[in-house]
């Protein structure tokens, strides 16, 4: 099935007026199809996932760029030295949307390349499927809220079927298989052909074996602060190459470590990162959770909606007409706020999440200290929980149901 992807205008927006968009995100997210559909029969596609066409842009780059006026290269990735040729190509022929990318590794976190293609290329993030594009109600929530605006409550899902929603992740492979154990099958294959590919294109690793058993102790500590001693005494690693070890599967978009909301005003705040994954489907497989476990204990599935909820955010903000920066809060009392979503023009807004179908005025503790340290830059603050309800707690705090994350209203 086909599946209008919302961040598709933005990328070809950048094609008019950048002359490299870098589409990048997680293999398998659907950035390769997504491409295919922007170039259409116009512009020449090459994927660096056939041997020969890879043989051919690692032997000899130039060569390789030479008589292309546009191109469409997918996962670029795998040969960065490629990446050089086009800054020489697109510096001798500066007209825009010459070359379209696609890589499933974050290769701004290589210096190198960040360097040699500052001022010259966008990248545009795909990450799975959203469940705005799952139903077909492109989201407005980010903006809405920047606008102090509370979404409107409508096609509310809750309990068991947002439950399944949660479970399900956002992978178009994952999603179509119908039983939950060819969902789960199929996100464990896909960890063991990323660390057996992905993994060795990106980085040097000397215990490549450790990588799936690390990805599951990551799994048991998701939605919580990073403890890299403590997750790496459990697969015998230190913390130093622990902390290494986490930052590959980020650069290949398994997994976020999200920093500490900071302002001068507070002194009193935890520094540490807090461990999402970046898809609430793989680290229920990876816990080996499905809707039956949940129906008998619902315990483990608050880290796991909150994952669902970050990732969720995190989609939406690649076609919001805002540019977010996202974050924790957290101070030294222990009062705290899931995620916080930082505008350019520094404008805040603060998202907890709860499994429960209750929200009380507790549930807002560390959002009032949150807009008490952002003052005038604090808009609104929501708790998304299990209810069809909006319930106002203050002027700018608000309960809201979890499914207007995918409202179009």
């Amino acid at each position: 099935m086909m599946y209008e992807r919302y961040a598709k205008s933005r990328i070809e927006e950048a094609l008019t007026d950048t002359r490299v968009v870098l589409i990048s995100g997680p293999r398998q997210s659907g950035k390769t199809t997504l491409a295919i559909d922007i170039a259409a029969d116009k512009i020449p596609f090459f994927t660096l996932d056939d041997a020969t066409v890879l043989a051919a842009a690692n032997d000899d780059p130039v060569g390789f760029l030479r008589g292309l006026d546009r191109a469409v290269i997918d996962e670029i990735q795998r040969a960065p030295d490629l990446l050089l040729s086009i800054k020489t190509e697109v510096d001798r022929d500066q007209s825009p949307g010459r070359f379209l990318l696609t890589g499933s590794a974050n290769l701004m976190t290589v210096p190198r390349v960040a360097d040699s293609l500052a001022g010259r290329m966008e990248v545009v993030k795909l990450l799975p499927l959203s469940q705005s594009e799952i139903v077909g109600k492109k989201s407005t929530f980010l903006d809405n809220a920047f606008a102090g605006t509370v979404p409107t409550v409508e096609d509310v899902v809750l309990g068991e079927d947002l439950i399944k929603i949660v479970l399900a992740g956002g992978y178009p492979e994952a999603i179509t298989r119908n039983r939950w154990n060819r969902k789960q099958d199929w996100y464990h294959s896909y960890v063991d052909a990323i660390v057996q590919r992905d993994v060795r294109d990106i980085a040097q690793i000397e215990q490549l074996g450790v990588m799936p058993k690390l990805l599951s102790v990551l799994a048991e500590h998701a939605s919580q602060l990073v403890n890299y001693s403590k997750v790496g005494s459990a697969v015998n690693l230190n913390h130093v190459t622990t902390q290494k070890y986490v930052r590959i599967f980020e650069s290949l978009f398994l997994v976020h470590t999200l920093q500490p909301w900071f302002t001068n005003k507070l002194k009193r705040m935890t520094k540490s990162p807090k461990l999402h994954f970046l898809d609430a489907g793989l680290l229920a497989a990876l816990r080996g959770i499905s809707p039956d476990v949940v129906q008998k204990d619902k315990t483990p599935f608050g880290p796991i909606l909150e994952t669902f909820v970050f990732s969720e955010l995190m989609k939406i903000a690649t076609w919001s007409e805002q540019r977010c920066s996202f974050s924790h809060f957290r101070d030294k009392d222990k009062n705290e706020v899931d995620i916080v979503i930082e505008n350019r023009r520094g404008d805040v807004i603060g998202v907890e999440v709860k499994s429960s179908a209750t929200v009380s005025t507790g549930d807002f503790s560390g959002m009032r200290k949150l807009a008490e340290a952002c003052g005038d830059k604090f808009i609104h603050g929501f708790v998304l929980y299990d209810h069809d309800q909006k319930v106002p707690f203050a002027d700018n705090m608000t309960a809201v149901p979890l499914s207007n994350l995918w409202s179009s209203k």
